[in-house]
């Protein structure tokens, strides 16, 4: 992503703002009661609802409420718990294969740096940087697909991938905002600028959305319907 303009600049600090007064206590909406439950809840959040995972993990962590615990288990025995979150059987190798390293390595406890993490079998830069900033108050901004959304869809970005946009929002956010704006969009593509049929009449980020402006979806999202004006706000 080139330089922002003055005007440009102008415009992000705007939707930042406004991010900022309609998400004020933007924290993630998993349910943990540690880092160790932390980093199990986001590894089974990949392309599943945070409320279905909220659904399973009381159970799980019951169970199995420590790495120690859980490594001790096989992935057979775990499945049953988290069947019902997408890719269960794949979820349940990488959490026990991970509970597995988290003692071989780390006794017991999560470590605190991304090249630590993203060792750790199912763990990408997305999972590592919520556990970061969430566990270890690290700034860090996590791409997810709310965040790559609605960041593409707010020209906060023109990345292709979630390197590129973590990246492009790191130059653009104040680096003491990564961890909060991290909740601030994902929240907003998951009320309000959502996938198929984004509720751009009610959002307040609309004067300063490009693709809201343009009527089509921006280059590089991964969304495919194209955003369009309601004809009540067109006439508006």
């Amino acid at each position: 992503m080139k330089r922002p303009s003055p005007k440009e600049k102008a415009r992000i600090q705007r939707v930042l703002a406004t991010l900022r007064a309609n998400y004020p206590n933007a924290v993630t909406e998993l349910t943990y009661a540690n880092d160790f439950e932390l980093l199990v809840a986001v590894m089974l959040s990949a392309q599943t609802t945070d409320k279905r995972v909220n659904m399973v993990t009381p159970a799980l962590f019951a169970r199995y409420p420590n790495a120690a615990a859980l490594a001790a288990a096989s992935a057979e025995e775990v499945l049953p718990y988290i069947a019902s979150v997408n890719f269960g059987p794949t979820k349940a190798l990488n959490v026990v294969a991970t509970a597995r390293l988290l003692v071989e390595r780390h006794a017991g406890q999560v470590p605190g740096t991304m090249n630590e993490l993203v060792a750790l079998p199912g763990v990408g830069r997305k999972t590592a940087n919520v556990v970061l900033s969430v566990a270890h108050d690290v700034p860090a901004i996590a791409v997810d697909t709310h965040v790559f959304r609605v960041s593409n869809r707010l020209g906060l970005t023109d990345g292709t991938t979630p390197e590129a946009v973590e990246q492009d929002l790191m130059r653009v956010i104040p680096r003491e905002d990564w961890s909060t704006a991290h909740h601030w969009l994902i929240l907003h593509g998951r009320y309000t600028c959502i996938a198929r049929r984004p509720k751009c009449e009610v959002c307040p980020l609309a004067p300063d959305c490009p693709a809201f402006q343009s009527g089509r979806e921006p280059e590089g999202s991964l969304t495919q319907p194209p955003l369009r004006k309601s004809r009540r706000t067109a006439r508006a």
